[in-house]
């Protein structure tokens, strides 16, 4: 799963990079003048899979895994603050987005032309989106116009059905509105037009990060504007402090629990995002556990036994018998696999996975 992290100038969007990463990252070429995109691949917290790993001392550790990328372009201020198509096209090729919004006062960086008003620079970021899916539609429909124009009467044509599509999610984003609000595709429909990997279609989770002494106050009038405007859209949020999780982040596992705790914050900037992705992209994980590995998959939710499989293997789908289930909560009060033994159940190929599953999957041999 790969997430995008955008946002106006000024809003901490590094910051908070820096925070659910540690600090780690890889870079990646950027286009044109813009600077290059950090990339960091963070291990998805999960306390079942930290049991597991406890319980049977695997030869290999693998769990899921989430990638964040800082796609950050040389933004301005005021009419300069736009994102170039160049930025979009980076962004495109990521699951969900990350929208980070001011919502700290303080001297520095400097309050933004306008002042501090996280709603509308949600609409402000929503509306860029908007523009840039509409103007690679009519470009595509200039296209094939073009070339509808110069075929032969009576030819196929198959760019019709295409043009056709189009012409439905032009008109519905004209309103005003997103992809992802819009029903009534086939998924035929669907189908046809993934390439183009609109901005709207994808999920957004937006971050407000929120200043040190706002921590825990959800009454804080910039907190509330953010969450206002998020509620209207339909979106997930979250509110954190950047700077804070970028410092404590720096500091080891138990320093940083304690250091959180006496700020009244449950849990790190990184687990409280994750797990709102995981529920936003309707995801969730299962297992698979022994000596040799134990390992954290991810699946959509609703994920049958043998989509499960295929996730692991195409040939174990392909070939797949019975699927051995056990549920985590019963291996963890059994405290051992020898006595959780009596619980794991045989099922079917279309068995409806659960999240925190363990599979063991039976497959013909080829």
């Amino acid at each position: 799963m790969r997430v995008g992290i955008i946002g106006l100038p000024q809003t901490g969007k590094t910051t908070l990079f820096n925070a659910l990463t540690r600090g780690e990252r890889a870079t990646t070429p950027g286009g044109g003048a813009r600077r290059e995109a950090a990339v960091a691949t963070v291990p998805v917290p999960d306390v079942r899979y930290d049991f597991a790993v406890d319980l049977f001392h695997p030869k290999k550790q693998t769990p899921a895994t989430i990638e964040f990328v800082d796609d950050a372009a040389p933004f301005g201020t005021g009419e300069q603050a736009k994102f170039s198509q160049d930025f979009f096209e980076g962004l495109r090729k990521v699951d969900a987005l990350v929208l980070v919004v001011r919502a700290f006062a303080s001297d520095y960086p400097a309050v933004p032309e306008g002042g501090l008003r996280p709603g509308r620079d949600i609409q402000t970021v929503l509306e860029e989106m908007l523009l840039a899916d509409m103007g690679l539609i009519e470009t595509r429909l200039e296209r094939i116009d073009k070339t509808l124009k110069t075929r032969k009467a009576g030819a196929p044509a198959p760019e019709q059905q295409e043009r056709e599509i189009l012409l439905r999610l032009q008109a519905h984003m004209d309103t005003g509105k997103p992809l992802r609000a819009m029903a009534g595709l086939t998924p035929e429909e669907v189908r046809a037009t993934r390439s183009f990997a609109f901005l709207t279609e994808k999920p957004v989770m937006v971050v407000a990060n929120i200043g040190e002494g706002a921590i825990g106050d959800e009454n804080d009038p910039l907190l509330r504007e953010a969450t206002a405007m998020c509620e209207s859209e339909a979106l997930t949020h979250v509110a954190l402090c950047a700077r804070v999780e970028e410092e404590v982040a720096q500091l080891g596992p138990e320093e940083e629990r304690e250091y959180l705790l006496a700020l009244g914050i449950e849990a790190p900037a990184r687990d409280r995002l994750i797990r709102l992705a995981y529920d936003t992209l309707g995801l969730m994980s299962f297992f698979t556990v022994g000596e040799d590995e134990v390992r954290a998959w991810t699946v959509e939710k609703g994920a049958t036994a043998g989509q499960a499989a295929g996730k692991i293997h195409s040939d174990l789908e392909r070939y797949f018998i019975r699927a051995e289930v056990l549920e985590f909560d019963k291996l963890m009060q059994a405290g051992s696999w020898d006595a959780a033994k009596p619980a794991v159940h045989l099922e079917m190929k279309e068995f409806p996975v659960k999240d925190g599953d363990i599979l063991h999957i039976r497959a013909k041999k080829v």
